[in-house]
């Protein structure tokens, strides 16, 4: 992974950066001529919000087509200026990519919508219960319930997110190869970066169970599988190139997992964000909530985070 621990990476959201044809939406150009302001800041690398095909429901984390650049930001010609351009100026790309969901206006939900088997496995889709209410009490992380009807077929789909957002099911291999080759295409077309959304919710369990005294985020976060998964992520795809730079969002993980998570002999990733130090202002856990955050609360978890993951050989973005 070569020495990224001494890269600056420059979060880049391509919507308000820089619009260079007028419209009020900045794009892939603006991003072009704003590349020698970047080098002069000292940027060795970009890390671009997604910029994929999308309805935009959560700003581009609602994925149409990988393989697609949403005509918002420009198009693949100018991705590829992008890329080319970027080096002549010593900067990399990251790409932000978004495989625990698809929107429901992907190929592949709309193939299982219209009753196709195969792309039926490719989501979480679950009977309601024997009382014809939900397949779990599970929550959204955005807000109301975590499922949504699947078309008329008295089917629910799982979203964690948005009910737009159809989580994907990891424990169908050919959903993860499908995934992997999206990186690969990637990086053949000189990305050297990924930022892998909400990584650590992939790994649902076959059969999912009601939550009970609020453990429900135990249940699908950080469970074992994943860190096979991610495993297999590296092995199949960024593993093979050197000085590919990974992050993975990972959703109130532990140190512990964080570790693993990036630790270099393990070969998942180079490095996680965390969250925890963002929820000192929430009440009672609450995340809609606000109050004056907790300052002694901030120091000791930001202290935990540094020293637990430079003391087992783990690093935080």
């Amino acid at each position: 992974m070569g020495n990224f621990k001494e890269k600056v990476i420059y979060q880049l959201y391509p919507k308000s950066f820089k619009d260079s044809d007028g419209n009020g939406m900045g794009d892939i150009k603006g991003i072009i001529e704003k590349l020698p302001y970047l080098e002069k800041l000292g940027i060795e690398m970009i890390w671009m919000n997604p910029v994929f095909k999308s309805p935009q429901k959560d700003n581009g984390y609602d994925v149409t087509d990988y393989y697609a650049i949403d005509p918002l930001f420009g198009t693949m010609e100018d991705i590829d200026a992008l890329i080319a351009k970027a080096k002549e100026h010593g900067i990399e790309l990251m790409f932000d990519m978004v495989f625990n969901h698809t929107s429901i206006t992907h190929e592949w939900f709309q193939k299982a919508l219209s009753g196709d088997k195969k792309y039926e496995d490719y989501y979480i889709l679950r009977e309601p219960k024997e009382d014809g209410s939900l397949p779990t009490n599970w929550q959204s992380k955005f807000v109301g319930d975590a499922w949504a009807p699947f078309g008329d077929t008295g089917k629910y789909y799982l979203c964690l997110y948005d009910k737009t957002q159809a989580d994907l099911n990891w424990r169908n291999p050919e959903v993860r190869e499908e995934l992997y080759k999206v990186v690969n295409f990637w990086l053949e077309k000189g990305i050297a970066g990924f930022r892998f959304d909400v990584l650590n919710v992939i790994g649902k369990e076959e059969v999912l169970v009601d939550s009970e005294g609020g453990n429900e985020k135990s249940l699908y976060t950080d469970t074992p599988i994943v860190h096979e998964w991610v495993r297999e992520l590296n092995r199949e795809s960024f593993g093979n190139y050197e000085n590919i730079v990974t992050v993975g969002e990972m959703s109130s993980t532990t140190v512990e997992n964080g570790l693993l998570y990036s630790d270099p002999e393990r070969n998942e990733l180079s490095m996680i964000f965390s969250f925890h130090h963002l929820k000192v202002d929430y009440v009672d856990g609450e995340k809609w909530s606000n109050k004056p955050f907790d300052f002694l609360e901030l120091k000791s978890l930001l202290d935990e985070w540094q020293i637990g993951m430079s003391q087992g050989n783990g690093w935080n973005a």
